[in-house]
């Protein structure tokens, strides 16, 4: 095998630790989930609104950073380092700009954007609250992300996991004491959950700063130079990231309207489907690691000028990730009592929540093949072609979900269906697009 071919140690050694960063930044959700779960109904299923109307913003900075990432992994491969610092200097300074404006808008607006789409007066309440104490977060989990990139592009991922393990074992300590008022702190109830959240990823951004500034072997990147912004490389990183930052925005802006549209259907379905995407987050969780590192290998490869690799690269990857994710469901499938019941002690929703947990273990094994796929389109640079993949899936995704939720008025379980089509449309599409598409030797 060229030895320009990653080995499975190799994969594993760059995914590991992102996929330590997933589980950490996931026990926040859980932890979120499983707390409220035990405070009520209305307030678990709040945190689904909240919380997915913040990740939609959220994706912006996820999508721009993406996009840096498949940029600085590019660089890594043609040995371009100062390029490098370049880069993130002036992703730090776009990031700040918007992540503030995003905080300003929803502090004074976030209420009213939410009101149309909420019928149950409760639930949206509950999730203003949540999403007033959770949007300051935004600034301190966007920055930290762009570390993430950087880390992932330069194939040295170690203190992705480390920075995320401060993350969440702060954010189980005062997630505890701020919703149900322990150790001294005040009972918040959901706004503790948000609160925690935020001071959590300010903490996780402090250990990034520190650790890289005292790094002497990351010194040729040039990082925190801070030079006046360049507003050339600001466009030709825009060039790059915008149409997945759009793609981002998008996919969870339609996942947001997945559950609104549940949220139709009551209080119950609602927090049944809360329970489920984390439960379904959570079991992602190895394919999200090496889907990321996918982006990164693939965008190397091309920069050292081995295009010839990137579908033997892909393909290893994706084998790998199947192998795990089919292990992963298999396991899963054998305790679903015992995943549910972290999320609530009710019986009934518990029992309510059986056929949904079924229903997306299939589609964990499923979308860890498409998932890689389309994170090897993304590493081409193409970004462009990953939008319009995103958008012709998520048009498909949102059909039927409406038919199934609002039209046909299906059991929450048969709703669930619709991740199938969207794995499968996208990893179709991904895949046409890797085999028949003009990529190789693609310049960003």
């Amino acid at each position: 095998m060229p030895s320009n071919i990653p080995s499975v140690k190799k994969i594993w050694f760059i995914s590991w630790p992102i996929m330590i960063s997933l589980v950490a930044q996931n026990i926040v959700n859980v932890t979120d989930t499983a707390f409220l779960g035990h405070v009520g109904a209305v307030e678990l299923g709040a945190s689904a609104i909240g919380g997915l109307f913040y990740i939609t913003l959220f994706m912006v900075a996820y999508g721009f950073t993406t996009g840096v990432q498949i940029l600085i992994a590019r660089r890594h491969g043609e040995k371009e380092y100062v390029a490098i610092g370049s880069v993130f200097d002036n992703s730090f300074y776009f990031l700040g700009i918007t992540t503030i404006l995003i905080t300003a808008l929803i502090v004074f607006f976030g209420a009213n954007i939410l009101k149309p789409f909420i019928a149950s007066e409760a639930v949206f309440h509950a999730s203003t609250v949540f999403l007033k104490y959770r949007i300051f977060g935004l600034f301190f989990a966007s920055s930290a992300l762009l570390f993430r990139s950087f880390y992932t592009g330069i194939a040295f991922t170690k203190y992705i996991s480390i920075s995320a393990a401060i993350m969440a074992g702060i954010n189980v300590i005062l997630a505890y004491g701020l919703i149900f008022g322990k150790m001294g702190f005040p009972e918040m109830g959901i706004a503790g959950a948000g609160l925690a959240s935020s001071i959590s990823e300010a903490c996780a951004l402090i250990f990034f700063f520190a650790i890289t500034a005292r790094k002497a072997h990351l010194a040729k990147f040039k990082l925190f130079t801070f030079a006046k912004p360049d507003f050339a490389i600001i466009k030709s990183t825009l060039d790059v990231s915008l149409y997945i930052m759009i793609q981002f925005v998008l996919s969870h802006a339609v996942w947001l309207g997945f559950f609104l549209l549940i949220e139709k259907m009551g209080e119950t379905s609602l927090a049944v489907s809360n329970i489920i995407r984390s439960i379904y987050m959570l079991l992602m969780i190895p394919a999200w690691a090496m889907s990321s590192a996918t982006s990164s290998i693939v965008s190397n490869a091309i920069g050292a000028g081995f295009s010839r690799h990137v579908i033997p690269i892909i393909n290893k990857v994706l084998v790998f990730s199947m192998g795990i994710m089919l292990f992963v469901a298999i396991v899963a499938a054998f305790i679903p009592h015992f995943m549910i019941s972290i999320y609530t002690s009710d019986i009934q929703l518990q029992q309510a929540s059986v056929s949904s947990y079924y229903i997306i273990l299939g589609a964990v094994f499923m979308f860890s093949a498409t998932i890689v796929l389309f994170n090897g389109v993304l590493g081409t640079g193409n970004t462009r072609t990953g939008l319009a993949i995103e958008l012709v899936t998520l048009a498909l995704y949102l059909v039927l979900a409406w038919l199934l939720a609002v039209i046909l008025r299906e059991p929450i379980e048969v709703v669930w269906l619709c991740e199938y089509i969207y794995s499968i449309s996208m990893g179709i599409l991904s895949w046409l697009y890797l085999k028949k598409g003009k990529w190789e030797g693609r310049m960003i």
